[in-house]
């Protein structure tokens, strides 16, 4: 069967991004598609760059190796975190955090105390977990696979795109910086955040000079929910959401304008890309679990997202391969009706 060339947009979320991993591992095991370029935030960052040093190192299988050492990586450095959850919790299979105590006394923390007040050695231990993960001169050299990681410049607010051939673990590292729990990583001088408030993943530079129009999104932040938050926290935690999702649902508006125009000849198709929009829809799986679920770095709970995420990426295959490459399967015009 022949290989469908496709691009991927990596959205950022935690230890969820554990779904992501499961997604990667069935299209690297699977073999009906092959990857031109990766577009990653925070953790889909972190997912891409991982799997670019596995690729160099042994190809698909080399890839798959390096991802599940990261996140086995990832869930032994949990293992010191005093963010455990409560015997309640491991008895009923609750992954959630909300009842932890130590979470708890975090998460208020965080709010009114600056990470530069508490944590003034500027300690991450992403850093750490990055560096001993990715070798960046392979990173920068593999030409077979384009790379691009989001963040959010400080100053200006707006969206910068590291590419990879100049990308570092201190560019990945902004890529997935929380404001409320690191400090800013300073690049050139320049200070960055967390790309998910500008970039949730970009999807613009996966279609500039791209030899595939196809874009699969692997979306793991819920956009919709249907009761409405009333706890500070629930209220807190959803504007999160609306905020990671808000850059990505921007563009993907921007992707249905144009398709309109070009259905309606009023553009020049030499001049504007007709995208191929797909989604995997990981909301809809870790929608019920709790946004705190995210800091849990458990291997069981890794491991199930890992799954969760490779069902998602089969069915879709199973269902879409012969669409990849012909239309969208994601309904754009239907999504912002």
């Amino acid at each position: 069967m022949r290989k469908k060339l496709v691009n991927l947009a990596l959205q950022g979320g935690g230890s969820h991004g554990a779904f992501t991993w499961g997604v990667l591992d069935y299209f690297m095991e699977d073999g009906r598609v092959s990857v031109e370029g990766i577009s990653g935030t925070s953790a889909g960052a972190m997912n891409a760059v991982v799997l670019t040093h596995g690729y160099m190192n042994g190809g698909t299988e080399g890839a798959r190796e390096a991802l599940e050492t990261f996140w086995k990586q990832v869930s032994a450095h949990a293992l010191m975190s005093p963010i455990k959850r409560t015997p309640l919790d491991i008895l009923t299979g609750n992954w959630s955090l909300d009842a932890s105590p130590v979470y708890m006394m975090y998460d208020v923390l965080s709010r009114v105390v600056s990470p530069y007040e508490a944590n003034p050695l500027n300690i991450n231990p992403l850093k750490e977990l990055i560096e001993s993960s990715v070798d960046f001169d392979k990173v920068r050299a593999c030409e077979a696979v384009k790379l691009f990681v989001a963040a959010t410049n400080v100053h200006s607010g707006k969206i910068k795109v590291f590419e990879r051939s100049e990308l570092t673990s201190d560019m990945v590292l902004a890529s997935a910086c929380l404001p409320t729990l690191y400090q800013a990583v300073e690049i050139e001088g320049v200070p960055y955040w967390d790309g998910g408030y500008v970039g949730n993943p970009p999807l613009y530079p996966l279609y500039d000079d791209a030899k595939s129009r196809d874009i699969i999104i692997v979306q793991i932040n819920p956009v919709t929910r249907q009761e409405t938050p009333k706890t500070a926290r629930d209220i807190h935690n959803r504007i999160n959401e609306i905020s990671f999702n808000t850059s990505l649902l921007r563009e993907l508006r921007s992707i249905e304008f144009v398709h309109r125009l070009l259905e309606e000849k009023r553009l020049d198709t030499n001049q504007y890309a007709d995208v191929l929009v797909h989604r995997i829809e990981g909301s809809d799986a870790l929608s019920d679990l709790s946004p705190s679920s995210k800091v849990n770095a458990e291997w069981s709970f890794l491991t199930q997202l890992r799954d969760m995420g490779r069902a998602a990426a089969k069915t879709f295959i199973d269902k879409h391969y012969d669409d990849l490459g012909e239309h969208s399967t994601l309904n754009l015009r239907e999504e912002f009706s």
